[in-house]
């Protein structure tokens, strides 16, 4: 009894001293505030100095806590919540005048009979065309509070009088799931650009659809997603695995171990299972494609993935803004952290990927070398794995850094074809309709012409971008058409169009078309 009592005491005084160790440091600071405000030779901007303080803070901490100031926060929120409030519509602007180049399906602006190609030239009462308008402009001026009006002037091709909306403004979605079709009898190609809280609702209405084209098996590309919310991750995973496997467990000094675990039957815990992954893959998508490689549940292709592993939560201060602060670490299945490690600086932490590509790990899978002290088992074939660097791809697909020329980057950088596809469009979107109806014939039977080839080789000409050499322009040739081919289809349908139509050249999706079409290749994967 003595001994518990004297045990209890220590605890206690050490606790204390803690406490009274932080209180210290919590005066300090303010002292330090309050002596710049009553003492100090000039005048100074308190909130912007505190600001500055927390940030300097944070960077000492980890590269994922940062504090987000108070207008940052609701434009942060944003595609995470799937939706802001506006008219519903997507623009460019196109030879200095603000062109629709698509209108959200649903929203207010389609509701009242703005069609894509229309030009609005005034906003409530004011001119915007050949004003040297910015797309900041245009986000102020169309965006509000749901409930709210404006009013816009529009020029439409074939109208001789400006038309006039009053629209009233209203919640436009943010969809995160970028594509889905079938790319053979029974496989469906799904791409999620983030994981939102309106994900899983996208997810769900997609492959309701699908399978009534016959979806037994997907591929997910988790390709260049960074991530979002936990819980979306947890209950995409779930889909695939069975009721009480493990999808990923958070640990932190101060939290205590926190287990999530599939819940009832998904309806995709049987077929095969393929996902892409590159360097661009992070957070919530490792926590999938991990949870799915530790239970030897699916097959991951492409590249290691990004290798973060800490867990942030948000902390509203009083004036509006936020901290995300980092609180754990997640692990895998396995027990594994595939955190990459930040004990050199964030600058040298934000160039992780820019190494890899120099080190030749993006073009070489025997660049990447692993801890072995970090090696773990899967749960079922006992196949190895490591932590602490991201999720390593049972099948390494190469980044192809030969086929893209000079030429066709400095094209697509410059927005040269993407110009040449909004004036290309405006021209001819009704003819275009006209002769391919659906999207299944313009697939099948539109081609990008000599004719289309040479004005878009014209205009790069007049902006000084010029190929090397007759080898080279022949090299790109093939790339600008598909390229056009799939924005025309964007503009004129939808993105999943446009993956449909790009996707064709894309060696991992080929491969993940090769592997979940035999099942002897699959389960052989899975097993070695």
């Amino acid at each position: 009894m003595k001994f518990k009592l004297i045990s209890l005491f220590i605890f206690l005084s050490f606790f204390s001293a803690k406490a009274q160790s932080f209180d210290e440091q919590a005066y300090k600071l303010n002292r330090m505030l309050n002596l710049i405000k009553t003492f100090y030779v000039d005048t100074v901007d308190e909130p912007k100095l505190v600001e500055e303080a927390i940030t300097a803070m944070l960077k000492k901490l980890d590269p994922h806590s940062i504090y987000i100031s108070k207008k940052e926060v609701q434009r942060m929120n944003e595609p995470l919540q799937g939706g802001f409030d506006g008219i519903g519509v997507q623009f460019n602007i196109f030879k200095d005048t603000l062109m629709v180049v698509g209108v959200i399906a649903g929203g207010p602006s389609e509701k009242l009979g703005i069609k894509a190609g229309d030009r609005i030239i005034i906003i409530d009462g004011d001119t915007v065309a050949g004003i040297g308008l910015q797309n900041s402009t245009v986000i102020k001026k169309l965006r509000g509070k749901k409930g709210t009006k404006v009013v816009v002037d529009i020029l439409r091709r074939g109208v001789k009088k400006l038309l006039r909306f009053d629209i009233t403004r209203d919640k436009i979605p943010i969809y995160s799931l970028d594509a889905a079709y079938m790319v053979d009898k029974k496989t469906a190609y799904i791409k999620l650009n983030r994981f939102a809280a309106t994900s899983m609702k996208e997810f769900y209405k997609a492959t309701d659809s699908l399978k009534r084209k016959g979806l037994k098996n997907i591929i997910l590309d988790l390709r260049g997603n960074g991530g979002g919310y936990l819980r979306t991750a947890i209950n995409l995973a779930d889909e695939f695995l069975e009721k009480g496997e493990m999808v990923v467990y958070t640990e932190g000094t101060h939290q205590a171990r926190q287990d999530y675990k599939a819940t009832a039957r998904g309806d995709f815990e049987k077929g095969r299972l393929v996902i892409l992954v590159d360097e661009g893959s992070a957070s919530a998508s490792e926590i999938v494609s991990g949870a799915i490689q530790d239970h030897d549940r699916g097959v991951i292709i492409g590249r290691r993935t990004f290798s973060k592993g800490l867990v942030q939560r948000p902390f509203n201060l009083p004036d509006g803004s936020m901290v995300r602060l980092t609180v754990a670490h997640y692990y895998t299945p396995s027990g594994r952290c595939i955190q990459k490690p930040y004990n050199k600086g964030i600058k040298e932490y934000s160039r992780d990927v820019w190494n890899r590509y120099k080190n030749g790990e993006l073009t070489n899978k025997d660049s990447i070398h692993f801890d072995e002290k970090l090696k773990y088992k899967t749960l079922k074939s006992k196949r190895t794995v490591y932590g602490g660097g991201g999720i390593m791809p049972d099948i390494f697909i190469p980044l192809d850094t030969t086929r893209l020329t000079d030429y066709y980057t400095k094209l697509r950088r410059k927005g040269i074809l993407y110009q040449y596809t909004l004036d290309y469009i405006d021209k001819k979107r009704d003819s275009l309709l006209k002769a391919y109806p659906s999207f299944a014939k313009f697939k099948t039977s539109f081609v990008v012409t000599d004719a289309m080839l040479n004005t878009i080789k014209k205009t790069a000409e007049e902006k000084k971008i010029l190929p090397k050499d007759t080898a080279e322009y022949q090299e790109s040739i093939n790339e600008i058409q598909l390229i056009i081919k799939s924005l025309i289809a964007r503009d004129l349908w939808t993105t999943s169009n446009f993956y449909e139509i790009i996707n064709v050249d894309d060696e991992v999706l080929k491969k993940a078309i090769e592997i979940i079409s035999d099942k002897k290749k699959y389960e052989k994967q899975l097993r070695d």
